[in-house]
């Protein structure tokens, strides 16, 4: 990896931590960090970021109304009625009738700024599907999406008529226990319906990624290449799976633009996450939140005026089924910036590890510049936003750390069992930053505050 910036200018060593206010201000020049991305590509990213931010929160502001209409007011309790008036009165037909007719008419609201985004997306070359791919996988989502909550309004509604007095606390284990099995089984059962995987091909990447991985301590499977150009142009990779499935996955869009280095260093990154553990604390916080979700729920859906104007005679009505949707959606969004700001943090930490695994701060530098410029990402977001919103930090950053010295491990990298690994780093393995979760997994994206962009 060469040791100078794509601009030809040398990567400064390591410099003196700056004040707190410049670290806190997310501009480059002021954290320590040379400028490494243009004015164009500043401009760029930060179009892209508001046009797409346009529909994100409309779809947010539009279905968070609906459902405070529809929750707050007879008007859900209608919906259920109706929905369920051809099929008989029995409560387990009146909660799947009105919940499915609920929030598919939440779908349908959302599905114009869906389509916008999709314009947004595909008009910037990131997104390669056409109406067809994109209805698709809309559908594919629903498919999974929709048993599920319907399976957790039925069960609390099984939970409300066996045990009324306790039905809180069966329910938050119930909670906690539905989103342990949804990360675990995500990588073997969710994967595959939107991605086809294939063997990466024997070789010297193959080998230097399956070295570094034994470098970290951490065991792997196989490494695969997922089929992402079908639905984007956006590069990543990531590690899933717990245990024996474990797998190293890499897009083949990163294989196809990025040097093998870059593709090192994005999994050094995603190795990080899976030596700090953080799906599983991911999924234990999540698991926590889940249950006290349930159980906030309960206390707010006392008895009393919120019932009352939803036009249900009590939570094990069917007709709350909307108002309870409303409690859920509110929980949410007031629980988000929470696990987002945890998720920056693991991020940063995953970043830290990279870098002392590999000793490629140039490589860092140079691998978060290509991807932010081939993701669009706007590279250093509006602070309410990314406090809000930002999974990641955002690139500015992340490139500010490393240029510092923040590359020091913050635990002594593992030795492979039985000895013999490569030296992190010895193998090809260089610099990356890179992309998307998908269930179960742990993505390193390179913008700070993406709307929706998948990285």
């Amino acid at each position: 990896m060469s040791d100078a910036l794509p601009s030809g200018r040398p990567v400064p060593g390591p410099a003196a931590r700056p004040p707190r206010e410049a670290r806190e201000a997310g501009d480059a020049a002021a954290a320590g960090a040379p400028e490494v991305f243009t004015p164009q590509e500043r401009a760029r990213g930060r179009a892209l970021a508001r046009a797409q931010w346009i529909p994100v929160l409309a779809a947010r502001a539009v279905s968070t109304a609906l459902l405070a209409v529809l929750g707050l007011t007879p008007a859900g309790a209608r919906i259920v009625d109706a929905a369920s008036a051809p099929f008989g009165d029995a409560r387990p037909v009146r909660v799947l009738c009105g919940g499915l007719a609920l929030l598919l008419l939440l779908d349908l609201a959302r599905l114009p700024f869906a389509a916008r985004l999709h314009v947004v997306r595909r008009d910037a070359g990131l997104d390669t599907r056409g109406w067809g791919g994109w209805s698709a996988d809309l559908l594919r989502g629903l498919a999974l999406s929709l048993p599920l909550a319907l399976g957790a309004l039925l069960g609390l509604h099984a939970l409300l008529a066996a045990a009324p007095d306790t039905w809180w606390a069966w329910a938050a284990a119930a909670a906690a226990l539905g989103v342990t099995a949804v990360s675990w089984l995500a990588p073997l059962l969710l994967e595959p319906v939107f991605n086809r995987f294939t063997p990466m091909e024997p070789g010297p990447l193959r080998d230097a990624l399956l070295g570094l991985a034994a470098a970290d301590g951490v065991r792997v499977r196989e490494v695969l290449v997922a089929d992402a150009s079908r639905r984007t142009t956006a590069l990543n990779a990531y590690v899933s799976g717990f245990g024996a499935t474990r797998r190293i996955v890499v897009y083949d869009t990163l294989l196809a633009t990025a040097p093998p280095g870059e593709v090192g260093l994005v999994v050094a990154h995603e190795l990080g996450h899976v030596r700090h553990r953080d799906v599983a604390r991911g999924t234990a916080l999540a698991a926590l939140g889940a249950a006290a979700g349930v159980c906030a729920l309960a206390a707010a859906l006392r008895p009393g005026p919120l019932l009352s104007a939803a036009g249900a005679d009590g939570l094990a009505d069917s007709r709350s089924t909307a108002l309870l949707l409303l409690a859920v959606a509110a929980g949410g969004a007031l629980a988000g910036p929470f696990g987002r700001a945890a998720g920056r943090r693991a991020e940063a930490r995953a970043d830290r590890h990279a870098l002392g695994l590999t000793g490629d701060a140039a490589g860092f530098v140079a691998m978060q510049r290509r991807l932010s410029v081939a993701n669009v990402s706007d590279v250093d977001p509006p602070r309410l936003l990314h406090l809000l919103f930002g999974t990641h930090p955002s690139a500015v950053r992340r490139i500010a750390a490393a240029m510092r010295g923040d590359g020091r491990p913050c635990c002594p990298p593992a030795r492979a069992r039985g000895g013999g690994a490569p030296a992190a780093g010895t193998s090809g393995a260089g610099t990356s930053g890179a992309g998307t979760s998908s269930g179960g997994t742990s993505g390193a994206g390179t913008s700070g505050a993406g709307a929706g962009d998948g990285r």
